[in-house]
């Protein structure tokens, strides 16, 4: 017989219930309740560096003995009073943390070394740090004022996984003095907030971020996401200290207690953007990062431990800079045509020294080598305290590959290659304005049929061929900068004695529509009392003056 339904309050039901399923005690809970693996549409790694006001300033900072270890701290002033921001681990054995007064850190420890904070060498620091970055994913934001965001979802594979990915990254970062602490999530605020935790929390011996093994925060399921961040303080997402200390007295101290909260309510005594920010943790809302954008020039300065006097000095002091251009130049395939180095004294003006490149270069080592030739012709007035190198417009670079041949062998190409060098070295040693170029300027005016133009604007092949159309005969090369008057007898023009006109004239009459004037000459061919041959014209109005304006090869 069927059985009798039963009417309830939500609809129809069978009476007969089906028995319930029996579950072993020693049954893990995860095969109980088992979740569908959710990819995440993106996978950010969140970089916090703990002591990015130290290690910003430790380069700076030599020990005068380097093996005896220092306590080294750094201190700004908050308020009214200097307060630590970061201390090395020689001074956090002596009891030194991050938020003490000063005087209570000198009375842990009085042989402290403090050193003043500065903002600009962290904010370069973390710009270094995310040029760094872009050698593994084009996504890097920077998270101010101590973070970095890598999106590497598009990266996996090139590099191996994440794990892979984050330590590489880990190692670069240890070979600029830094130690930041990784972390691995969905979305990147909650990137971050892992990071933080990790730098909080004390980490076990051989974990350092992420790590194989070695990772404290990773979640690459998206479900998991929230069960991953419930535990975690609310300090980690550095809200103003008067909501963390509000959200306190209501015994919420974790982000699973503030997620249990009525979201009305919580807007409402929180603000709006407090509750935005939870939903941008747990990826609700999106959370658009603004993508760091390497600068399109180089600029870096140095300064000097002690006085420069010598030349040679000074261009050892300027290599490191040199090699970091290098690098800079070489991670976006581009070159320089123009340099700057600035060198400043203690009372005098600054001196420049401004390279000008026939080519695009890169290398570090070529222009070290034209730097020390035109500083080499620089007279110092007062010894170097500090330098910098500013580079000029970048210039996408065009690689190509050298001759098989030899200059000059079956038509090798290498003469051009070392033509640049020459030139290159002509300026560096002689100075920008004694080496450019010439162009051809389509005129009949003889003056101004070529222009000074920089010597890599000149185009030899177009000159070349553009010579080789004029009939040989007619047009000299080499034209004077201004016409040479000549002397006259009988009618016809001396120059150190009388000259001898050779084969036909050639009447030049053109410019009338120009602004410098009309012009109307009747050029010759002339051999001198030795033999050279020049070009002259006679002026084919009154006074009909004669005057030499080019020489033959």
């Amino acid at each position: 017989m069927r059985a009798r339904p039963q009417r309830t309050a939500t609809g129809i039901a069978p009476r007969k219930r089906p028995a319930p399923q029996l579950v072993s005690r020693n049954a893990p809970r995860t095969e109980q309740r088992a979740l569908p693996f959710l990819e995440p549409r993106e996978l950010w790694i969140g970089a916090h560096l703990p002591q990015l006001a130290l290690e910003a300033l430790v380069e700076a900072h030599s020990a005068p003995e380097p093996h005896v270890p220092q306590r080294l701290a750094v201190a700004e002033l908050q308020g009214s009073s200097q307060c630590v921001v970061a201390a090395n681990d020689q001074a956090a054995r002596a009891g030194v943390r991050a938020g003490m007064s000063l005087a209570a850190a000198l009375a842990l420890a009085p042989e402290l070394v403090v050193l003043t904070r500065d903002p600009h060498r962290e904010q370069a620091l973390l710009e270094r740090l995310a040029r760094s970055a872009l050698d593994f994913t084009p996504r890097v934001s920077l998270a101010q004022p101590d973070g970095l965001l890598l999106e590497i979802k598009g990266s996996l594979q090139l590099f191996g996984g994440a794990t892979k990915l984050g330590a590489a990254f880990l190692k670069k970062c240890r070979t600029a003095g830094v130690h930041p602490k990784l972390a691995l999530a969905p979305t990147p605020l909650a990137a971050l907030a892992g990071a933080r935790y990790t730098a909080w929390t004390a980490p076990r011996a051989g974990e350092a971020g992420l790590v194989r093994g070695g990772s404290r925060f990773k979640v690459t399921d998206e479900s998991r996401l929230v069960g991953a961040l419930a535990p975690l303080p609310l300090a980690v997402m550095r809200w103003p200290p008067q909501v963390l200390e509000r959200l306190a007295k209501i015994g919420v101290r974790t982000i699973a207690e503030a997620l249990r909260l009525p979201r009305a309510g919580f807007a409402r005594r929180f603000g709006t953007e407090t509750l935005t920010s939870l939903d941008r943790l747990t990826g609700r809302a999106p959370d658009l990062r603004r993508s760091f954008q390497a600068p399109e020039r180089f600029r870096m300065r140095r300064g000097c431990t002690y006085d420069l006097e010598h030349h040679e000095a000074i261009l050892e002091a300027l290599a490191p800079l040199l090699e970091s251009m290098e690098k800079f130049l070489e991670a976006r395939q581009c070159g320089i045509t123009d340099l700057e180095c600035r060198l400043w004294h203690r009372h005098a003006s600054p001196t420049r020294c401004v390279l000008r490149l026939a080519a695009p270069a890169a290398g570090g080592e070529q222009l070290q080598t034209l730097l020390g030739e035109r500083l080499a012709a620089i007279a110092l007035p007062e010894p170097v305290r500090s330098f910098e190198l500013r580079s000029g417009r970048l210039v996408p670079r065009i690689l190509r590959a050298e001759s098989l041949w030899q200059a000059g062998e079956h038509g090798g190409g290498g003469a051009s290659s070392q033509s640049v060098d020459l030139i290159e070295m002509l300026r560096a040693r002689l100075g920008n304005d004694a080496v450019y170029g010439l162009a051809i300027h389509e005129t009949h005016r003889p003056e101004a049929a070529s222009r000074r133009v920089e010597a890599a604007a000149a185009k030899p092949d177009v000159v070349r061929s553009t010579a080789a159309g004029w009939p040989a005969f007619r047009r000299p090369l080499w034209l004077l900068r201004e016409p040479e008057p000549l002397t006259e007898s009988n009618g016809m023009p001396q120059r150190r004695g009388p000259l001898r006109l050779i084969g036909e004239p050639e009447r030049i009459e053109t410019g009338w529509w120009e602004k410098e004037g009309s012009i109307a000459r009747d050029y010759y061919q002339a051999l001198d009392m030795r033999g050279v041959r020049l070009w002259v014209y006679r002026e084919r109005s009154k006074p009909h003056r004669w005057f030499m304006q080019g020489v033959f090869g």
